[in-house]
């Protein structure tokens, strides 16, 4: 057989997400963004003893380290992209990333919510003013940073039929941007809450809160880049589309296999039993236009015989 005709058949694994490089040099801003802003809240939270901000610098600076993990992950997926040793390609490194960011998170709110209960037991006062413009400074870099990292991926929210197009590495970077966001708002509302109302002890508090919402956000991650990495079914109604354009006629499938490789792509390997084989071609054509589908395989088993079929 030719070479030429070889190469006819041959396609490349390379199934990174739409927006890969913008979002990898996005990502590297945001990081450095994150790291200056870092040492300026825990300066200033030690300082001046407020316990939301030493939380939000702290929280931050793992933030710091999350978001380099994005960065690192986007530009190993890109480099080794065609690397013939990954057999899918590099896609799913980024959900490996997303998964050890979600482990930062809850580790995160673990350390917010036990350093907020001592605060609770000891508590400490607090230089409010001071406090207060290094938290504003903190909200203002967060929400720079939120925007640069923000585009349409997350406006799908959650809904399960976008499953397969979410890009768990941004969405990784993106949630410990928003985490820090929220601390900030929170850390703000608590410093005046209890400047003028004289509730110390809601800074605190505050902690917790944050740390709440933030253990929250990490579970969902950890389920969603861990189903991912197991190759669960992106999707049931994914599931049951392919099932339904490839059962025409006679055709049945006695077996189907449904994962993820990369944000955007799903593929596909197919075994049908039929009694009027046709090429693997003929087949795949029922699955053209089918969004997210990028590699699909199909085999064809034949039982000859209208009678001998249905009995397979």
């Amino acid at each position: 057989m030719h070479t030429r005709s070889i190469e006819n058949w041959q396609h490349d694994h390379v199934f990174l997400g739409a927006h890969h490089s913008q979002r990898e040099r996005r990502t590297w801003l945001v990081v450095a963004l994150t790291a200056v802003m870092m040492v300026v809240e825990i300066a200033g939270g030690m300082i001046y003893g407020s316990m939301a901000l030493v939380a939000d610098g702290w929280h931050m600076s793992t933030h710091a380290a999350a978001l380099s993990i994005a960065a690192l992950a986007y530009a190993y997926a890109r480099r080794h992209a065609k690397n013939p040793r990954f057999a899918f390609g590099t896609g799913k490194v980024g959900e490996l990333a997303g998964f050890a960011s979600a482990l930062i998170l809850a580790l995160v709110a673990l350390m917010i919510g036990y350093e907020s209960v001592t605060r609770i037991l000891r508590p400490v006062a607090i230089d409010y003013d001071e406090a207060l413009l290094i938290a504003a400074v903190g909200l203002a870099v967060n929400l720079v940073s939120a925007w640069l990292l923000g585009d349409d991926d997350h406006a799908h929210g959650e809904e399960e039929d976008h499953h397969h197009h979410h890009d768990h590495n941004h969405r990784a970077a993106y949630l410990h941007v928003l985490a820090d966001a929220v601390t900030s708002v929170l850390a703000i509302g608590g410093l005046l809450a209890a400047r003028f109302f004289d509730w110390p002890w809601i800074d605190p508090v505050v902690g917790i809160i944050g740390s709440v919402v933030i253990a929250v956000w990490a579970w969902g991650l950890l389920r969603s880049s861990g189903a991912v990495l197991l190759d669960l079914v992106p999707a049931p109604k994914i599931a049951d589309l392919v099932r339904e354009r490839l059962e025409v006629g006679g055709d049945r499938l006695a077996d189907l296999h449904l994962w993820r490789l990369g944000p955007g792509h799903i593929a596909v390997v197919a075994a049908l039993v039929t009694d009027r084989p046709q090429r693997p071609d003929a087949y795949k054509v029922r699955l053209h236009g089918f969004m997210g589908l990028s590699h699909v395989t199909v085999g064809v088993h034949c039982c000859p015989g209208h009678a001998e079929a249905e009995a397979c």
